[in-house]
């Protein structure tokens, strides 16, 4: 295992300075200047655009909903599926005419699909009204690359493969006041067949424990109240770190942190997981009883195929240690519908497993080849016609059971916290399990902890009221 490089406070104290020296330019500039962020695919992209956020408001900027308008745009982007890609390069497109409209605006391309070279091939070529492409190893440098476009005017592109590190200390805008992501680690090892990850975000490298927890720390005395913990795999957090530490030892030193918070992680890794970490989910009152275990396929085979390390058998096996351990847990997954070679006996493999493990919930995705990866070269032989008609079927089979499981809550009364107002008048509440709930209350309530009566239920969420006292 290779040593995880960390940037240096130096550095990034220089990289704050140029935060200084760009907010001197625009202040130069008559108005206040706006940014618009606009992040695709997962909560590691949300918790990256936070830093983002963070770097711009030093800068000076203060920021908008949307693209009209503002001084800069900033897209952070995601690679993991093919519609993803083709959303973001038809947003990038529609850019064309604001630009016409604001010359002056800088237009920032960053994430995921920035790291793959036929994607900055193509905004370089296709798009010449991009300014700033960077891929999220380098994150760290967005003021010196921003300041670059700035002073020289020039187009920059960085998109070289650089080995990823771990920044401390980048400032953080937080869009939201009670739920916080927390990244405690960066990259992937496992090389899926299908994905792309390890190689847009790097191998894997942790954040050292002493950082990860003087956050939580500060974001429990600011009061917020749900604390999700993100990783390509949270499992093999602090394998790099050469401490003796690991995800199941994190969980329990989070959970001493004083305050009335929820502990929330994602994503595990089927072959990492196992009863140490079900034993630490069950002792530990903080951390909610909710876990996403992507199993991608129902077949042993596929799974072989998807380079997943682990058999069905496995799979199922831990699904029984963990409900052994937490009986109450809210279990989601993810699933690949028509990966190369998939027959269709393999599929019914996959519905027989949903059927025995009942997930409150599915994430669900037809195969969609990634240019790089060993599975874009397989042989895929199954119509795409049988691959819609089995996903439908699939889909359709978890919202019944989604629906089956949400009407057991019916007459019961959890404590949830009230994180928002929805467009029908009623407040929206979480469920500790991660269950959504339409409560009728009142508009003061947000942000507290409630008890709530379940009335009613749908495939997609519950419906409640609170219980007073």
């Amino acid at each position: 295992m290779s040593k995880t490089l960390t940037i240096s406070q130096a550095e990034i104290h220089r990289q704050l300075a140029l935060c200084d020296q760009i907010r001197a330019l625009l202040d130069q500039r008559p108005g206040q200047k706006l940014a618009f962020v606009d992040t695709y695919g997962c909560q590691q992209n949300e918790a990256d655009s936070e830093r983002l956020r963070g770097y711009l408001a030093r800068m000076g900027y203060a920021f908008t909903d949307t693209e009209e308008g503002a001084d800069l745009v900033l897209l952070n982007t995601c690679a993991i599926r093919e519609h993803a890609e083709q959303r973001v390069f038809g947003n990038v497109g529609a850019l064309s005419h604001t630009k016409r409209r604001h010359p002056g605006q800088i237009i920032c391309v960053c994430g995921c699909m920035a790291r793959q070279d036929h994607v900055a091939t193509r905004l370089r070529r296709s798009f010449p009204y991009v300014d700033l492409v960077f891929g999220p190893q380098l994150l760290w440098q967005f003021p010196q690359l921003l300041l670059r476009k700035l002073t020289e005017g020039k187009r920059v592109f960085a998109t070289d493969d650089v080995p990823g590190a771990v920044a401390e200390g980048i400032p953080v805008v937080r869009q939201n006041r009670l739920k916080a992501w927390v990244s405690i680690m960066y990259g992937c090892n496992n090389f899926c067949t299908y994905c792309v990850v390890p190689y847009v975000r790097g191998r894997e490298r942790s954040r050292r424990p002493e950082d990860i927890l003087a956050e939580i720390r500060q974001l429990a005395a600011e009061g917020y109240k749900d604390i999700t913990l993100l990783g390509q795999n949270v499992n093999s957090y602090g394998k790099d770190l050469d401490l003796g530490v690991d995800f199941a030892w994190l969980l329990e030193q989070v959970n001493a942190i004083p305050g009335d918070f929820l502990i929330r992680f994602m994503t595990s890794h089927p072959k990492d997981a196992g009863q140490r970490l079900f034993d630490v989910m069950a002792a530990c009152e903080k951390v909610a009883p909710a876990l996403h275990l992507p199993f991608q396929s129902g077949s042993s085979r596929v799974l072989k195929a998807m380079n997943r390390g682990y058999t069905r058998a496995h799979y199922l096996e831990l699904v029984d240690q963990l409900r052994a351990r937490i009986p109450d847990i809210v279990l989601t997954s993810d699933v690949i519908v028509g990966f190369p070679g998939e027959t269709q006996e393999e599929f019914e493999e996959t519905m027989r497993l949903i059927e025995e493990v009942r997930y409150d919930a599915l994430f669900t995705f037809i195969f969609s080849p990634r240019r790089g990866t060993p599975a874009e070269k397989l042989a895929d032989p199954m119509p795409k016609e049988q691959k819609s008609a089995n996903f439908q079927r699939l889909l359709q089979r978890q919202n019944e059971i989604s629906g089956e499981k949400h009407r057991e809550y019916i007459g019961k009364t959890y404590r949830c916290l009230v994180d928002g107002e929805g467009a029908d008048g009623r407040l929206t509440a979480r469920t500790a399990g991660g269950r959504l709930i339409h409560l009728a209350g009142r508009a003061d309530l947000v942000g507290t902890w409630q008890m709530a009566r379940i009335t009613d239920a749908s495939t997609w969420a519950l419906f409640g009221e609170v219980v007073e006292g």
